[in-house]
């Protein structure tokens, strides 16, 4: 990790419209998650809050947002040349970008996940803490597909926004043998354990087991960080970006 790529990747996430976009979205699943509790939520609305909009809907559009903001605009505009022609490998200035990428997810994705939770349940509980587990661990396979994505596309915002809104909020949510291929199916796998009783007795289960989410997860990140990097070094110097 280089900390001068992480500090300039983290000053062009944190600005603009982006800023906005990562401020709003969280900032809707906290008002609806305060609103629901003053209307008297129970354990099933905080289910759905939480299953349905934070980590079906939230947390890809926030890892859409900072996957792709972390490193396309910089190819959009041909800048990347400027950071390639340093004495930095590749594969340190994509993992450095992703990794502010997931610190960006996790702090307005995961943590208000976990206080919507706190604030739908009262409680510190399972339904909190598996969800807010579900969120961070998605949030990461979601930044690095979406950081592999700008890496190989100029329309990688379109494409993602088509995964995001079709793929992981519909389909992997609602299409059995489908749901296999979701992210948050192999998150909510991994959080299981700390769902406990609670999740099943709601009915929150996963499309796998715990031991093959975690390794779904491990390779689609690995995988995908790794062919970015390798994309990357393609782009020469000279080349009309």
């Amino acid at each position: 990790m280089n900390a001068t790529v992480a500090r300039l990747t983290a000053r062009s996430l944190l600005a603009g419209r982006r800023a906005v976009l990562l401020t709003a979205l969280p900032v809707v699943l906290l008002v609806l998650a305060v609103v629901a509790r003053a209307l008297g939520a129970d354990d099933d609305l905080a289910v759905t809050l939480l299953g349905g909009f934070a980590l079906a809907t939230l947390v890809p559009l926030l890892g859409l947002i900072a996957g792709t903001g972390s490193i396309g605009p910089e190819i959009d505009d041909g800048s990347i040349v400027y950071l390639l022609s340093k004495p930095l490998s590749r594969d340190t200035i994509v993992v450095t970008k992703l990794l502010v990428a997931v610190a960006v997810v996790t702090v307005f994705g995961a943590l208000p996940t976990l206080v919507a939770g706190v604030v739908l349940t009262g409680e510190l509980g399972a339904l909190a803490l598996g969800y807010a587990l579900a969120a961070a661990v998605a949030g990461a396979a979601y930044c690095a597909l979406f950081v592999l994505l700008a890496v190989l596309t100029r329309n990688a915002v379109v494409i993602g926004l088509v995964y995001a809104l079709v793929w992981e909020t519909v389909v992997g949510q609602f299409v059995p043998g489908a749901q296999a291929l979701s992210v948050q199916q192999w998150s909510l796998a991994l959080a299981g354990p700390v769902l406990g009783d609670t999740g099943r007795e709601l009915g929150v289960t996963a499309a796998v087991g715990g031991s093959v989410g975690v390794a779904l997860l491990l390779a689609v990140a690995l995988a995908a960080t790794f062919v970015a990097g390798r994309r990357l070094r393609t782009i020469r110097l000279t080349s009309d970006l």
